[in-house]
Formats: C-alpha cells, sequence, structure tokens
C-alpha cells in the first residue's frame, strides 16, 4: 500500500511546503485529508516543510486487506521516510490516536501534537463505544455504508436532526465512500480508553488540545469529553503539555490553533 500525499492548488506537489523541519499531519475519522489543508497551510506560512497525505482507503490511497494498526504506522512511517526521514507529527482526532501509537511503536518522530483525541473515559462510556464498535462492524459487514454512518455520527454526539441533515445533504455520497475507514479509526482507539502502558513509552514532547467545549456538533456528549479524554492520556505520557482552546471546535480553528503549534514545535 502506497499512502498518496495530497497536491497543492497548483498541483504537482507533495508537500504544502518545502522549507523548515518536516510537519507530517494525521488526518482523523472520514477525513479524506482535506481537512486538514487550512491548518496545514497555516503552518507552511509559519516556516514548517507541512506534508498532508491520505490515510488508507481514503481517496486514491490503496488499501491492502486484512486491515491492522501495524499497517498504517507502516504507512506513516513511510510518509515520514519521504519527508526526509524524520518528522514532528499533528494528529486530528482518531488521527491523534494513530501518530501516539506511531511514536509508541518507535518511528522516528521529534515532537507529536493531538486535538480532541476521542479516548473512552468511565464505564458508562466505555460500554458505550463497545457497543458502537460491534454494531458498526455488522453494519459494514452486511454492506449497509449508510448506518454505519449513523452509528458513527450519533455515537460523536449527532442529534437525530443533525443525522437527517446530513444524509439529505450533498456531501452525504462522499462520506458513504469513507464509511469502511471507520473500522480502521475504531482499531486506531482499540479498547477505548487511553493505552496507558503504550503511551509511557512515549519518550517525545506531546501537545493535547481541546476546546473549552464540546463542539455544538456534538452536543450529545458530555461538554468536558475530550478535556477528561486529553486529561488521562496526558496523565501516562512522561512529557505531556495541555492546551485547552477558548473556542470549541473539533476541527480546531487554523488561525488559533496553528500559532500555538508552531511555538511547541520550535520549541
Amino acid at each position: 500500500m502506497i499512502p498518496r500525499f495530497l497536491q497543492d492548488q497548483q498541483g504537482g506537489r507533495r508537500r504544502l511546503s518545502d522549507a523548515g523541519p518536516a510537519l507530517v499531519l494525521v488526518g482523523g475519522g472520514l477525513d479524506d485529508g482535506s481537512e486538514s489543508v487550512p491548518l496545514g497551510e497555516k503552518l507552511a506560512a509559519t516556516e514548517f516543510a507541512v506534508v498532508n497525505y491520505r490515510r488508507r482507503g481514503r481517496g486514491d490511497s490503496g488499501d491492502t486487506a486484512p486491515y491492522a494498526v501495524e499497517r498504517e504506522i507502516e504507512d506513516l512511517a513511510a510518509v515520514i521516510e519521504a519527508a526526509g526521514g524524520r518528522a514532528h507529527l499533528f494528529g486530528a482526532s482518531s488521527g491523534g490516536a494513530l501518530a501516539l501509537e506511531a511514536a509508541a511503536a518507535g518511528l522516528p518522530i521529534d515532537r507529536i501534537a493531538v486535538h480532541e483525541v476521542p479516548y473512552l473515559v468511565g464505564d458508562p462510556m466505555v460500554r458505550s463505544w463497545q457497543q458502537y464498535v460491534a454494531d458498526v462492524t455488522a453494519a459494514l459487514d452486511a454492506g449497509d455504508r449508510d448506518q454505519a454512518l449513523r452509528l458513527f455520527m450519533r455515537l460523536a454526539g449527532s442529534s437525530d436532526e443533525d443525522i437527517a441533515g446530513a444524509a439529505a445533504a450533498p456531501v452525504w455520497p462522499a462520506l458513504l465512500e469513507l464509511a469502511p475507514t471507520l473500522r480502521y479509526d475504531a482499531a486506531c482507539l482499540g479498547d477505548g480508553p487511553p493505552p496507558a502502558d503504550r503511551l509511557a513509552m512515549i519518550a517525545q514532547p506531546v501537545l493535547l488540545s481541546t476546546g473549552s467545549t464540546v463542539d455544538p456538533h456534538s452536543a450529545g456528549l458530555p461538554v468536558d469529553f475530550f478535556g477528561a479524554a486529553a486529561d488521562a492520556a496526558a496523565a501516562s505520557l512522561p512529557h505531556a503539555q495541555r492546551l485547552v482552546m477558548e473556542v470549541a471546535g473539533h476541527v480546531a480553528d487554523p488561525a488559533l490553533l496553528a500559532p500555538r503549534l508552531a511555538e511547541f514545535y520550535r520549541a
């Protein structure tokens, strides 16, 4: 499997920038890499060589069965090698879980920042997660991508009205194409809680950012959902830093986040 790099608007380039330290962006659930472009452009303007790629099964990236998190780590290793052999990482949502797994596996990574990794804290949330994994697996095994998407949105705290609106929106067919990768994001998050033993193996500095509350589209989640997850992960990381953004957003505002990331990577 060869991960595909996103091209910029001029086409033909593998990086959003060619200057400065390498920084690889790792996208989250239902993202083909496009979601990271605005943040990548802001970071490229601050003199990082930003590399954005499509994870396996997304867009024009290949997808070799059977899936395993280890294969995604190998994909990321190939991206880092193409970026020059070492890199900082930024991981969004479940992409943050993948970035942390890659660091624990010993990839040549410098500093790591993750935004709102949806680890599950507390028995009720863990039970809900495990039921979701069983249900979404059954839906995808049956070829029911529509149901898989609805299950994911419900897990993410969307209301019935939000789900109905999304299903009627022009973006729904593109989301249906990405639905099989919901299994992959679930695998990156594992049993649900932060993997304390593996996080303890990460020697690099790790910045964990969250919004001050949940995104309005995730109103069904506890208001401290992502903060509690980040705090629990930070407790297992040897060199963790926490950042709470004043503005809620599971997709963080690039204008707010990029300067804080640049400061962290340069430290």
